[in-house]
């Protein structure tokens, strides 16, 4: 299975890029993941689209057709998903054609808060279900207190977060499996 990881912070030292990095050695066997960086998408802009899409959306577009399942980290910015990523997801999506059609995606987020970026996910569910992606509803992570589960170098150290990874994977692995048209 080839899973596309997006995050939604481009930040150098970004929680939720370190997430994704975190599921790497965590994936089921056989399994491997692709970090994509959104850092140089840029704003969308229809009168630009009417040139052609920009090079870095058309590379975002392939490699989410040519992927099996997408994991999206996103941090919560005002009670939502981040600019950036939405931004990315808007680019993505323009005919013709959009890649996230019948797509199994899960959803990831860390934040410094309690809430481990409940609503931010709950925002990118509505967008997905409106652009038909194919969302694992369990199990949820939801990464609260994110500084004290990631070292000063972003690598996890909490087992229970691991824990929680390790099994949404295993559980994305078996949906697209499950939806994977034949």
């Amino acid at each position: 299975m080839k899973i596309l990881g997006i995050s939604g912070s481009i930040r150098k030292s970004s929680l939720n890029s370190a997430a994704l990095r975190a599921c790497i050695p965590l994936l089921p066997e056989g399994a491997t993941m692709e970090l994509f960086d959104i850092s140089p998408i840029p704003l969308y802009n229809e009168d630009e689209r009417t040139q052609g899409l920009p090079a870095s959306v058309q590379v975002l577009r392939e490699k989410i057709a040519t992927a099996d399942a997408l994991v999206i980290a996103s941090p919560e910015y005002n009670y939502s998903m981040s600019g950036v990523l939405k931004n990315a997801i808007d680019w993505a999506s323009r005919p013709p054609g959009q890649p996230f059609d019948g797509k199994p995606i899960a959803l990831i987020g860390v934040t410094p808060g309690g809430l481990g970026t409940s609503r931010s996910q709950y925002h990118l569910r509505q967008v997905f279900v409106y652009l038909n992606g194919l969302l694992l509803n369990k199990p949820e992570v939801m990464i609260s207190a994110g500084p004290s589960k990631f070292d000063a170098d972003g690598k996890l150290i909490d087992t229970e977060t691991a824990e929680k990874l390790s099994a949404m994977l295993i559980a994305l692995e078996a949906w697209t499996k499950k939806v994977a048209v034949r």
